[in-house]
């Protein structure tokens, strides 16, 4: 027979994270299932507004989270992938890739995963000098020419790690402008090795074993751009499939309201896989947070 839960937790990013902190210190019996730990900040450079921290890069902070989530001590289920979720009765049962869990309540912090161009060659050349990790990958880039897809803030974050190892960096953006954080264009403007093709399509990728240039519309030209190393940073999609109990929006974001209920009592949903509109470190957090504190009111409230 199955354990019975108060609550499981999906996800390890920082929402995920500290709604398994707040869930320790009110003394919940639960677990977290997770593919990985950290998410999306795992993958970010140089993060300057996070409170309490002037500067840390995104690596130093996930290991601070990891580090308060391993004080109590926390019950995670690594590396583990949710298939579906459904209720019973009064019961949230989850499927996973390994296992069958059974809860009280459900918080969902999956989050996000890159979108990909949908183009030729991309698939092709993915792990062969195609990625969608600067802070992964941008080493084993060094000395190269390389290109960021994207004019939004993570593209820049990723512009930003490759300008100080890169002899060139190109930035191709689809906009009529980036659309970073004025600091951040500021930051990228201000590095001689950067060249920015603002309203540029790519059309297709390249190369033999390795990448070796991109093909791009420009000005309703054609023009091949030689180079080594590409980072798709055009976007997230969220990792919601496993939640067609749940009501999403257009863009497949779990639709929560303040408290971080969903359409489905006893399940809540917190950070970037939310319709939560900032999509932020601090935001997910605080959100993690709500997210607990939700579903610890749920349980006393229904006298388990």
């Amino acid at each position: 027979m199955l354990k019975i839960y108060d609550l499981i937790i999906l996800g390890a990013g920082p929402s995920g994270i500290t709604a398994s902190v707040y869930s320790a210190r009110k003394k919940m019996d639960f677990l977290v299932i997770t593919k990985d730990i950290g998410g999306q900040a795992a993958w970010s450079g140089d993060i300057e507004n996070y409170i309490g921290y002037q500067f840390i890069s995104g690596p130093q902070l996930v290991t601070k989270f990891e580090e308060h989530m391993r004080h109590f001590g926390i019950d995670i289920r690594m590396p583990e992938e949710v298939k579906e979720i459904f209720k019973d009765n009064d019961l949230v049962h989850t499927v996973t890739d390994k296992s069958e869990y059974i809860s009280r309540t459900l918080i969902v912090a999956t989050g996000k995963r890159p979108k990909e161009l949908g183009i030729e060659g991309e698939r092709e050349f993915k792990n062969r000098g195609v990625t969608y990790c600067a802070t992964c990958d941008g080493p084993l880039f060094s000395g190269k020419i390389v290109a960021i897809i994207g004019g939004g803030n993570s593209a820049l974050d990723a512009a930003l790690q490759m300008v100080k190892i890169s002899p060139l960096v190109y930035i191709i953006n689809i906009g009529e402008r980036l659309t970073a954080d004025n600091v951040m264009v500021e930051k990228i403007n201000s590095y001689p090795n950067v060249v920015i093709y603002n309203r540029t399509v790519v059309k297709r990728i390249y190369g033999d074993k390795f990448v070796k240039g991109l093909e791009v519309l420009r000005d309703d030209k054609l023009e091949d751009i030689a180079l080594e190393g590409i980072f798709v940073e055009i976007g997230l999609i969220p990792n919601s499939d496993f939640a067609g109990i749940l009501e999403l929006n257009k863009d497949k974001e779990i639709i929560v309201d303040c408290t971080n209920r969903t359409n489905i009592e006893g399940i809540f949903a917190c950070g970037d896989v939310t319709n939560v509109p900032e999509k932020q470190i601090i935001v997910a957090c605080g959100e993690g947070a709500k997210a607990s504190l939700s579903a610890f009111r749920y349980l006393y409230t229904h006298n388990w």
